[in-house]
């Protein structure tokens, strides 16, 4: 089973905020995301001047190359949602702290549950913490014989990794540029010379892109 990967909201803001959804997708493909983190990337676009270039890129990509996922409450859903945050998925719903990164994780884990492997890009470390959490609880229930699927858990850092010494990344001139352009919007990301970005593995053997790209 094909699902699209869910992006939360830092790295959609920090992509297309300096126009590289084109990088993006030409690595991971079309992507999703939940409803609450379509409205943050809006909201935090229209008032954080850094991003101000992400909400134009965004109503371009979405729905074709970013599909949005309701956040509806289904029996699956709440479920997920209150096992990630001890709380039932309504009263969750009204509490904004943190709400992106818990609900990119329940919709990759509901699809999870039904037999796919499932790619989350989050930068976040507490969202980052909880999807190891779930990633592993659903390792377990396969090694019970649970017919489940799983997810698969990479950062900015990783897509940056896999675009190195191909078209949007052809040097490392070009990695430092666009690096700091990122760290500009996210001062989360670690200086450059503590990644492996630099570093000869990724571009002796770059690593193949996973899909297209959107057109212009």
């Amino acid at each position: 089973m094909t699902v699209r990967p869910v992006i939360d909201a830092g790295p959609a803001l920090s992509f297309l905020a300096v126009n590289k959804e084109r990088l993006l997708i030409s690595v991971l493909g079309p992507l999703s995301t939940p409803e609450t983190v379509a409205a943050e990337v809006v909201r935090k676009a229209r008032s954080d001047p850094r991003f101000r270039a992400a909400e134009a890129v965004w109503n371009k990509l979405t729905p074709t190359w970013i599909e949005i996922l309701p956040d509806d409450v289904t029996p699956e859903l709440a479920v997920v949602v209150s096992r990630i945050s001890r709380l039932p998925m309504h009263e969750r719903m009204k509490e904004s702290r943190d709400l992106g990164e818990t609900m990119v994780v329940a919709h990759a884990v509901v699809a999870a549950e039904t037999g796919a492997m499932v790619t989350v890009l989050i930068d976040d470390g507490a969202g980052a913490a909880i999807a190891t959490t779930e990633r592993r609880r659903l390792e377990r229930l396969r090694t019970q014989g649970r017919p489940v699927g799983g997810l698969r858990l990479v950062s900015t850092l990783t897509v940056l990794e896999r675009a190195a010494g191909r078209e949007h990344l052809p040097d490392r001139a070009a990695m430092r540029s666009l690096y700091a352009r990122l760290r500009a919007g996210d001062d989360g990301l670690p200086p450059i010379e503590n990644t492996r970005l630099l570093g000869p593995g990724i571009w002796e053997h770059p690593t193949e892109p996973e899909a297209g790209e959107p057109g212009t």
